[in-house]
Protein backbone atom coordinates (compact mmCIF):
# COMPACT_ATOMS: atom_id res chain seq x y z
CA UNK A 1 0.00 0.00 0.00
CA UNK A 2 1.46 3.33 -1.29
CA UNK A 3 1.72 6.38 1.92
CA UNK A 4 1.41 9.57 0.31
CA UNK A 5 1.70 11.46 3.62
CA UNK A 6 4.85 13.00 5.05
CA UNK A 7 6.12 11.36 7.62
CA UNK A 8 5.99 13.39 11.45
CA UNK A 9 9.08 15.03 12.12
CA UNK A 10 10.63 13.86 15.51
CA UNK A 11 9.13 16.67 17.19
CA UNK A 12 5.43 16.17 15.94
CA UNK A 13 6.38 12.36 16.88
CA UNK A 14 7.30 13.79 20.28
CA UNK A 15 4.68 16.14 21.44
CA UNK A 16 1.91 13.23 20.29
CA UNK A 17 3.81 9.71 20.91
CA UNK A 18 5.11 8.37 24.55
CA UNK A 19 6.57 4.98 24.72
CA UNK A 20 5.11 2.76 27.14
CA UNK A 21 8.02 1.86 29.47
CA UNK A 22 8.12 5.62 29.30
CA UNK A 23 4.80 6.07 31.40
CA UNK A 24 5.07 5.66 35.42
CA UNK A 25 3.49 3.09 37.12
CA UNK A 26 1.57 4.64 39.70
CA UNK A 27 0.16 3.29 42.54
CA UNK A 28 -3.16 4.35 43.10
CA UNK A 29 -4.75 1.57 46.29
CA UNK A 30 -2.00 -0.98 48.24
CA UNK A 31 -1.61 -3.72 45.12
CA UNK A 32 -3.25 -1.63 42.57
CA UNK A 33 -0.95 0.26 40.08
CA UNK A 34 -1.94 2.00 37.35
CA UNK A 35 0.16 3.57 34.28
CA UNK A 36 -2.02 6.50 33.68
CA UNK A 37 -2.18 8.51 30.47
CA UNK A 38 -4.51 11.82 30.05
CA UNK A 39 -5.46 14.10 27.82
CA UNK A 40 -7.37 17.35 27.32
CA UNK A 41 -10.95 15.88 27.62
CA UNK A 42 -10.38 12.16 28.75
CA UNK A 43 -7.81 9.76 30.74
CA UNK A 44 -6.67 6.17 30.58
CA UNK A 45 -5.74 4.17 33.26
CA UNK A 46 -3.89 0.74 32.52
CA UNK A 47 -3.97 -1.00 35.53
CA UNK A 48 -2.62 -3.51 37.30
CA UNK A 49 -4.09 -5.42 40.35
CA UNK A 50 -2.59 -8.10 42.47
CA UNK A 51 -4.03 -11.00 43.81
CA UNK A 52 -6.52 -10.04 46.48
CA UNK A 53 -6.07 -6.53 46.24
CA UNK A 54 -9.15 -3.87 47.00
CA UNK A 55 -10.30 -1.26 45.89
CA UNK A 56 -12.84 0.54 48.30
CA UNK A 57 -16.33 2.31 47.67
CA UNK A 58 -16.10 5.28 46.07
CA UNK A 59 -17.15 7.74 43.17
CA UNK A 60 -16.17 10.25 40.72
CA UNK A 61 -17.12 12.57 38.43
CA UNK A 62 -15.84 11.04 35.31
CA UNK A 63 -18.01 8.33 33.76
CA UNK A 64 -15.82 5.36 33.42
CA UNK A 65 -15.88 2.48 30.90
CA UNK A 66 -13.45 -0.26 32.34
CA UNK A 67 -12.26 -3.14 30.51
CA UNK A 68 -10.82 -6.66 31.99
CA UNK A 69 -7.70 -7.48 29.75
CA UNK A 70 -6.43 -10.36 31.94
CA UNK A 71 -7.72 -12.06 34.94
CA UNK A 72 -10.70 -11.46 36.80
CA UNK A 73 -11.67 -9.08 39.36
CA UNK A 74 -15.38 -8.39 40.63
CA UNK A 75 -16.66 -4.73 40.78
CA UNK A 76 -19.50 -3.87 43.20
CA UNK A 77 -21.87 -0.88 41.70
CA UNK A 78 -25.82 -0.26 42.89
CA UNK A 79 -25.32 -2.93 45.86
CA UNK A 80 -24.79 -5.83 42.94
CA UNK A 81 -21.72 -7.79 42.45
CA UNK A 82 -20.57 -8.20 38.46
CA UNK A 83 -18.01 -10.78 38.15
CA UNK A 84 -15.53 -9.74 35.08
CA UNK A 85 -13.27 -12.07 33.25
CA UNK A 86 -10.83 -11.30 30.46
CA UNK A 87 -12.57 -9.72 27.80
CA UNK A 88 -15.70 -8.48 29.97
CA UNK A 89 -16.40 -4.70 29.65
CA UNK A 90 -18.47 -2.63 32.28
CA UNK A 91 -20.02 1.04 32.18
CA UNK A 92 -20.05 2.86 35.25
CA UNK A 93 -22.02 6.86 35.17
CA UNK A 94 -20.61 9.65 36.57
CA UNK A 95 -20.75 9.76 40.37
CA UNK A 96 -22.16 6.19 40.74
CA UNK A 97 -20.60 4.05 43.88
CA UNK A 98 -18.59 1.50 43.45
CA UNK A 99 -15.53 -0.88 44.23
CA UNK A 100 -13.42 -3.57 43.03
CA UNK A 101 -11.92 -6.82 44.23
CA UNK A 102 -9.02 -8.63 42.36
CA UNK A 103 -9.36 -12.03 42.38
CA UNK A 104 -6.40 -14.90 43.63
CA UNK A 105 -4.92 -14.45 39.92
CA UNK A 106 -4.85 -10.72 40.03
CA UNK A 107 -6.30 -8.59 36.88
CA UNK A 108 -5.28 -6.17 34.43
CA UNK A 109 -7.85 -3.47 33.00
CA UNK A 110 -7.96 -0.81 31.17
CA UNK A 111 -9.80 2.05 32.59
CA UNK A 112 -10.77 5.15 30.45
CA UNK A 113 -12.64 8.34 32.01
CA UNK A 114 -14.35 11.21 30.75
CA UNK A 115 -13.87 14.05 32.14
CA UNK A 116 -10.49 13.43 32.64
CA UNK A 117 -9.92 12.35 36.70
CA UNK A 118 -7.99 14.91 37.92
CA UNK A 119 -6.74 12.67 41.33
CA UNK A 120 -5.31 10.49 38.52
CA UNK A 121 -4.05 13.69 36.95
CA UNK A 122 -2.24 15.09 40.26
CA UNK A 123 -0.69 12.03 41.32
CA UNK A 124 0.79 11.47 37.48
CA UNK A 125 1.99 15.11 37.62
CA UNK A 126 3.72 14.16 40.82
CA UNK A 127 5.55 11.50 39.50
CA UNK A 128 6.41 13.39 36.42
CA UNK A 129 8.07 16.21 39.04
CA UNK A 130 9.88 13.77 40.89
CA UNK A 131 11.34 11.94 37.40
CA UNK A 132 12.66 15.38 36.81
CA UNK A 133 14.38 16.25 39.73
Amino acid sequence: MERKEPHATREEFNRRVTPYRDIPLIELKPGVKSHIVSAEKITVSFVEGEPNAIVPIHHHESEQVSIVTDGACDFITGGKLYHLEEGDTIILPSNAEHAAYFLDKGCHLTEVFSPPRQDFVTKLEAVKQGLKK
